[in-house]
């Protein structure tokens, strides 16, 4: 119980306190304790600590179950209030396109834990058809990340995201102006036209306003995903996918 601990603190305070000899003409007790009755005070929450160890664990996960329970409520509200910006008709995405669920990710195109949930994420689509995937940039590992977001946007212009970054997100080595030439070539891109799009600021442009948007929702990490209303950071499971849209169905 998160207050277990603060309560044996107020009722080792209000034993003390009661033990005191009153006198006449005292003033009326105040919550304040001189630092000997303090001392005393600490000296019982340590001894029943040590009696029943359990009281901390429990305050503890307490604590922390109440601090994501606020987090994922903020989390919520800042989802509401920007509905209109977390999907936008310039942002690639990968499934049906009218999908009854709509999961958004936002990644870093080197980011280890992305590339480990990108084949769950595969197999969500495959077994559910009514999934939208919605791809949100979110280059926070470096200048090799800002270099594989700004390629991908810009091999969108040329309807060949999804092939370029298939292969980015196998490569196992930062992007580097070498890396994505080779890639490109290799799924048919333009590569004279892909470098001078990636070098157009509203390349730049689009990054900043993901960037943006994920401040906004508290997001500071990658993966993350917003599924339906709700905002599920790091890596997590199909079941857990499967689960998460299965909730969102549900509201909707």
């Amino acid at each position: 119980m998160i207050y277990k601990v603060w309560r044996l603190a107020v009722c080792a305070g209000l034993l003390l306190a009661a033990s005191l000899p009153a006198r006449a003409g005292d003033a009326p007790p105040t919550s304040a304790f001189t630092p000997a009755q303090r001392d005393e005070i600490v000296r019982i929450v340590r001894d029943a600590l040590k009696r029943d160890p359990s009281i901390l664990r429990d305050a503890v996960e307490a604590l922390q179950a109440d601090n994501d329970a606020r987090q994922q409520a903020a989390a919520k509200a800042a989802i509401a209030a920007r509905r209109s910006e977390l999907v936008t008709a310039s942002d690639p995405s990968a499934g049906n396109p009218k999908g009854d669920v709509t999961v958004v990710e936002f990644f870093d195109v080197r980011c280890p834990y992305c590339k480990r949930l990108e084949p769950d994420l595969s197999r969500l689509m495959q077994a559910d058809r009514g999934v939208r995937l919605v791809y949100k940039d979110m280059p926070i590992l470096g200048a090799p990340s800002v270099l594989g977001s700004k390629a991908l946007l810009a091999a969108q212009r040329q309807d060949k995201y999804d092939a370029l970054r298939a292969v980015l997100m196998r490569d196992g080595a930062p992007p580097s102006d070498a890396s994505i030439r080779a890639a490109a070539a290799a799924v048919g891109i333009d590569i004279d036209r892909l470098e001078r799009d990636m070098n157009d600021p509203a390349i730049q442009a689009r990054i900043d306003t993901n960037l943006r948007l994920a401040h906004e929702l508290g997001i500071t990490g990658t993966p993350a995903l917003v599924v339906g209303g709700t905002l599920i950071p790091g890596a997590v499971s199909l079941a857990e996918l499967e689960s998460a849209v299965a909730t969102a169905r549900k509201a909707d």
